[in-house]
């Protein structure tokens, strides 16, 4: 039974930190390799990463830290499988929405928040399970298309992107993310889970490079983004994803989601004290609904768990 606590949200809150940082390196590296090869060493170096990791535990004798007392090779490898499609296909639509952001844009603070929407997809995905949803997360979505006319689409035509569209198509992928992560990491581990996912996101993106973006790819370009492709690799890949895992152990999903949604605020703030992209006044009043949105779409689970809570309190 997973429980909601001060050592899950800790866990990701930073993680989201990692991830709106994330959207300022992405930015960067947009310009300068295509989407699929970025995201392929990208995946690369997190698998890396983290099986170095598990080597290391593994000498310390440690190995508890990375795999329950039991676990199931062939739950581990489907859930490797699945999780590494899903991951490829929500990462490659927010790199290839990030490149296609026209120059003055507020990439990342568009990008952010338009991302963090799967906090309130998550729990409306859930009625195709039989889940009832409540009537909070409804009014939260109307709040959010609100936010997102204001962020988009309210200088008209000329205010809508493509790029907004194709981040949209994260937003949905990253929330199915967050439900089979739910439904493996408890019973494979949540680092081993996240070395081997990336392994089939590089091999997913990585095919797709060679038929699509080959003629792109060079090695000097490769070398002018190993900063990007480290810090995305070992940071935002391989050490906040494997934070989301763990720390979706002590979260429920709808909760995990609201700690984790920060990373819109983040991924604001990075781009205007970073790159000095500061938004229009529309652009923030957007923002700001959208993160209402997210916030209004946990209350029903957050007084849910708190009344849950006090009551073991008062037993």
């Amino acid at each position: 039974m997973k429980r909601s606590n001060l050592k899950g949200s800790i866990i990701l809150c930073l993680a989201a930190l990692l991830w709106g940082l994330a959207f300022v390196v992405q930015n960067r590296a947009a310009d300068k390799i295509p989407p699929f090869a970025f995201n392929c060493l990208r995946s690369i170096i997190g698998a890396l990463f983290l099986f170095g990791f598990m080597a290391v535990m593994s000498i310390k004798n440690k190995d508890y830290v990375i795999v329950p007392k039991t676990m199931d090779k062939k739950l581990l490898f489907t859930g490797s499988v699945v999780c590494g499609v899903v991951l490829a296909i929500s990462t490659n639509f927010q790199q290839f929405g990030i490149a296609a952001y026209p120059d003055g844009a507020p990439i990342e603070a568009r990008s952010g928040f338009i991302t963090a929407l799967y906090v309130i997809v998550v729990p409306i995905l859930s009625v195709f399970v039989r889940k009832k949803v409540p009537i909070m997360v409804w009014v939260s979505a109307l709040v959010a298309i609100i936010g997102f006319y204001m962020l988009c689409l309210f200088e008209g035509k000329g205010g809508f992107y493509f790029a907004d569209i194709l981040v949209l198509g994260c937003t949905f992928a990253f929330s199915l993310h967050i439900i089979v992560i739910d439904k493996y990491c408890g019973s494979v581990g949540g680092v081993r889970l996240s070395a081997f996912q990336f392994v089939f996101a590089a091999i997913i993106s990585g095919i797709m490079a060679l038929i699509f973006e080959l003629d792109l790819i060079n090695v000097q370009k490769i070398i002018s983004v190993i900063p990007e492709i480290l810090y995305m690799g070992i940071v935002s890949s391989g050490i906040a994803y494997t934070l989301q895992i763990v720390g979706q152990k002590y979260a429920e999903p709808a909760i995990a989601s609201l700690s984790m949604s920060l990373e819109s605020v983040f991924a604001a703030l990075g781009g205007w004290v970073i790159t000095g992209n500061a938004l229009k006044g529309n652009e923030i009043i957007g923002c700001l609904l959208v993160f209402a949105a997210i916030v209004l779409a946990q209350t029903p689970e957050f007084f849910k768990k708190c009344t849950m809570h006090n009551a073991q309190l008062l037993r």
